[in-house]
């Protein structure tokens, strides 16, 4: 079994939201796994798994024609995603939905298209913060149920979760307070005050009486919104100074020797035409751009050994310089080369690292094994592929720990993968989200190159084997 954290968990007692579903606990390592024939019939396929010594367990697959088509969906995507040698054709064609979340079962709520999903790259990074303060979680659900509202010019409903926000920032202060580190109250404290300020602002700005589809409410519209985005980051600064001092995941001792991110790190790349481009520019709805330049949060917390292997590589300039490889609509992905990965110095062949996915509930990332194949198909996973430019390892089809340098930026289109239904959660790591440029993505083809990539913060939390 893996390796339990050396702290009591606070994902334990915090608040469900259906945005990502429930979890259950009982991370462990993947032992080998011998999988059925091809002649076996594919529903009542079944996996045999080595769980200790001399021990089988037995995951049967599920029945019925939906899930057999599931089943056959994530085969599919599994041949697509993978990381291929540089020489083989680059396509991928994958199908585009912890810390318990914020919003009380509202974010991922049903609409006429089928579901509503939180694609907030901030929200599911603040999702998966390692807190359970029930209060700053309430506070959390009203801020940005209030930024959706007036997205949508529900301006009651806006005001109203904003009047509600302002009112847990300053009546349960004492509350909130508790769960932030002792040296960082008084931070906490000011961050507090200024979220009521900015969340006031927006109410006095949905307040104003302008005419419908006027300048004037456009403006006012405006100006509420970017003072509840403001809030939001206040939000999130508050949320990380809660993660306890103490709060560590247990690397198993047989990736000792991987690189580990303990914490959050922030990267930016830069991308160019490449020379092939007729323009040499990134068209994004009309409007051109020379460059490309995204940041993105790699998230240590859900994924250390995935966070810590690619922190790694940005450092060593692994990046740079190098092609983007696939762009088909679905994915950008890139990261190979003629050497099938990254060689350590003094090594013979490339570094790969486990499959880790982190499932709700769970004390730590599960290694080296699919949700499916531990027998919990059903589970949700604290980083769910479900915002524009998430962040997922590549790695090759039938085998779990093949992960090494190549990474994709998933195009995710909830319209075609409506909450709880992609073929990407527990199958591959997400490993963060970008937080700025993602839509930039949306033109960046085979053949770009990326100009430069570079830790902006957080370096300082990567810990390299000695």
């Amino acid at each position: 079994s893996g390796a339990l954290n050396t702290h009591e968990d606070p994902r334990r007692d915090a608040p469900e939201q259906v945005d990502e579903g429930g979890g259950a606990a009982g991370a462990r390592l993947k032992q080998p796994c011998v999988r059925a024939p091809p002649a076996v019939d594919v529903a009542t396929f079944t996996v045999r798994c080595r769980s200790g010594a001399g021990s089988v367990r037995m995951a049967a697959m599920p029945d019925g024609v939906d899930k057999l088509k599931s089943r056959l969906g994530a085969a599919l995507l599994a041949s697509a995603l993978t990381a291929m040698p540089i020489a083989a054709p680059l396509t991928a064609f994958p199908q585009p939905s912890h810390a318990a979340p914020a919003g009380g079962g509202k974010q991922n709520a049903p609409t006429s298209s089928g579901s509503r999903v939180n694609k907030d790259a901030e929200s599911l990074l603040r999702n998966g913060l390692p807190i359970s303060n029930k209060d700053v979680r309430k506070l959390q659900s009203q801020i940005e149920q209030s930024k959706q509202d007036i997205k949508v010019k529900r301006i009651g409903a806006a005001t109203g979760e904003a009047n509600e926000a302002r009112k847990i920032a300053s009546n349960s202060v004492s509350a909130i307070l508790k769960s932030v580190r002792a040296d960082e109250q008084e931070a906490g404290k000011q961050l507090l005050k200024d979220i009521d300020e900015q969340m006031g602002v927006a109410v006095v700005a949905l307040g104003e009486q302008n005419g419908q589809g006027s300048v004037q409410e456009r403006s006012a519209l405006d100006r509420s919104f970017e003072a509840e985005s403001n809030a939001a980051t206040m939000l999130s600064r508050l949320e990380e100074l809660m993660v306890p001092a103490s709060f560590d995941v247990v690397i198993p001792e047989e990736y000792k020797d991987l690189p580990v991110l303990k914490g959050r790190a922030e990267i930016e790349f830069t991308m160019k035409k490449g020379p092939d481009d007729d323009d040499g520019k990134f068209n994004i709805e009309g409007t051109l751009y020379d460059r490309a330049t995204v940041k993105m949060i790699i998230d240590g917390y859900n994924a250390p050994i995935t966070g810590g292997n690619f922190v790694d590589l940005v450092d060593k300039g692994f990046y740079k310089n190098m092609r983007i490889q696939r762009s088909d609509g679905f994915v950008v992905q890139t990261g190979e080369n003629d050497k099938g990965g990254y060689i350590p110095p003094g090594a013979s062949k490339a570094r790969t690292i486990p499959l880790e996915i982190m499932v709700q509930g769970d004390k730590v990332p599960m290694w080296g094994s699919t949700i499916e194949e531990d027998g919990r198909g059903s589970a949700a996973t604290v980083l769910p592929f479900q915002s524009y430019g998430a962040l997922g390892m590549a790695r090759t089809e039938f085998e779990d720990d093949s992960a090494s340098a190549q990474f994709f930026w998933l195009l995710f289109d909830s319209d075609l993968t409506p909450a709880g239904k992609n073929l990407l959660d527990g199958i591959y790591t997400c490993f963060g989200y970008t937080t700025d440029g993602a839509d930039l993505l949306a033109d960046v083809k085979e053949g770009d190159i990326i100009e430069s990539a570079r830790v902006v913060s957080g370096l300082g939390n990567l810990k390299r084997a000695e």
